[in-house]
């Protein structure tokens, strides 16, 4: 039995995953972490990482990005592989993933659906045939009104794995109100939408003259982003340092 810290267990995604785990045979929750005690959980909770003193395989992260120093101070302390998907890290934070990626298992995904994953993929294809043949590429995400970043740590990851196969020559257009111009051909457009309650909705477009080919991924509960970290976590315990991704879940399976 593979057995985790939750960090982060009483937010929306916490509490999804604690239930998903319920009901698997293959894993369970040892403790949690989270600053709100509002809940009552099956298993104890800590207030902060740094006071957790039970021991686990794995650690699945749906925090705050102020938490995520500490959370990495720990992971390293006691050698305990993570799960991080708390989006919105400034680059220092980012350089310190990385740093500690080489002293133990670290897995980062800016979303952690499986099909999002697929469409990473899928996307270096399409870029390598259409951006030669003169297509302009725009990223249209959406979310619910409570999401604080923006854009999406999704819409970056599906801009930079398109930019990849472009030599990285291609710039990321935020906002087209502050001049009057014609659309460069290497820029790479992202827009972002807030409101209701849209779990998370990602297009990919393609445009090119006369036809226009688009990517589309529907998240229309947050359980695809829950199960997907529950297979990231069985399938990073027992793992050695380095820097993993879902890529690697995916050709796991």
């Amino acid at each position: 039995m593979i057995k985790i810290i939750m960090h982060g267990c009483n937010g929306k995604m916490g509490q999804m995953i604690t239930k998903l785990i319920a009901e698997d045979n293959e894993i369970e929750i040892a403790a949690g972490v989270d600053l709100s005690d509002h809940i009552q959980n099956t298993y104890p909770v800590f207030a902060t990482i740094a006071e957790c003193n039970v021991k686990a395989d794995a650690i699945i992260d749906f925090a705050n990005a102020k938490a995520v120093d500490g959370l990495l101070d720990y992971c390293v302390k006691t050698q305990t592989p993570c799960v991080l998907c708390t989006t919105g890290l400034s680059e220092e934070q980012l350089q310190k993933v990385e740093e500690t990626s080489g002293k133990v298992a670290i897995l980062k995904s800016a979303n952690m659906s499986l099909g999002i994953n697929m469409l990473l993929k899928l996307l270096k294809e399409a870029t390598n045939i259409l951006a030669p043949a003169g297509f302009d590429i725009e990223i249209v995400e959406k979310h619910h009104n409570q999401k604080l970043d923006a854009p999406s740590g999704t819409a970056i990851a599906l801009a930079d794995s398109i930019n990849e196969e472009l030599d990285n020559e291609y710039e990321y257009k935020y906002d087209r109100t502050q001049e009057r111009m014609k659309r460069p051909k290497k820029e790479i457009g992202i827009s972002a939408i807030r409101g209701g309650t849209i779990v998370g909705e990602h297009d990919v477009i393609f445009a090119g003259s006369d036809e226009v080919i688009t990517f589309s991924h529907t998240a229309y509960s947050r359980g695809v982003f829950g199960k997907g970290a529950i297979q990231a976590a069985k399938f990073l315990a027992g793992k050695p340092a380095g820097f993993y991704h879902m890529s690697h879940v995916i050709d796991a399976q």
